[in-house]
């Protein structure tokens, strides 16, 4: 399966990252991402933390461990879902 791949820019640069999934938590979008489209790759759950009058998202790292094993486990039930 192909996913969608977006940039990321940061402090040292632009990174690109494929989206594995989104998901929407009490009003806030999550995205799970990795650095490749490798199944062993490692993933990350960011946060957008954009305001809606912002043309561009923008997101962070979740980085607190309980909203990260929260978020982990409903990635895994959507990813599942879907046959991933």
């Amino acid at each position: 399966m192909a996913f969608e791949q977006i940039a990321f820019q940061t402090d040292e640069g632009e990174v690109l990252f494929y989206v594995l999934s989104e998901a929407r938590v009490g009003g806030v979008n999550y995205i799970l991402v990795a650095e490749s489209d490798d199944e062993d790759a490692e993933c990350y759950i960011m946060k957008d933390t954009s305001g809606a009058e912002e043309k561009e998202a923008v997101y962070e790292m979740v980085e607190d461990e309980a909203q990260l094993d929260a978020l982990l486990k409903l990635f895994q039930e959507l990813l599942d879902d879907s046959g991933e």
